[in-house]
């Protein structure tokens, strides 16, 4: 009997994620909705890009999606590979400071505004992640 690939063998998933930062710092999470992987986990919003799409493009189609927001620009920050139980994602981060449009819970999920991080259970590919983005959220320099 042929066993199932497992997510580490299977070739990544690109997925563009955004972290819309305030001027004060903040930076919104939105929490994973019910019937998906990881549901209640907290996360940066996004999601998977398309066949023949751009990952800044993905990432302003999944906001307008998601969060009724409109990204006006945004800069490419890092890039993570996790594999997960469910699959291997590779995760292209963006911070945009300029958006239009208030974010709206268009999915169902949650979201707050956070500063220093409060929410929780963080969704592990995001957790190394935080106190590399609070040296660059709160660099005076």
């Amino acid at each position: 009997m042929k066993q199932p690939a497992s997510a580490s063998a299977a070739a990544p998933i690109d997925v563009a994620v955004g972290i819309l930062m305030q001027a004060d710092g903040d930076i919104l999470l939105a929490q994973r909705p019910p019937g998906k992987p990881y549901a209640g986990y907290w996360e940066f919003p996004g999601g998977k890009v398309e066949a023949g799409e751009s990952i800044l493009d993905a990432l302003k189609r999944e906001f307008v999606e998601e969060l009724g927001v409109e990204i006006l620009s945004a800069e490419p920050w890092c890039g993570v590979e996790h594999v997960y139980p469910h699959a291997h994602v590779r995760l292209h981060f963006y911070i945009s400071r300029h958006w239009r449009g208030a974010p709206q819970s268009l999915e169902g999920q949650a979201f707050a505004w956070q500063g220093s991080v409060q929410v929780a259970p963080i969704l592990p590919a995001t957790i190394p992640l935080l106190e590399e983005l609070d040296k660059r959220r709160y660099d005076t320099r």
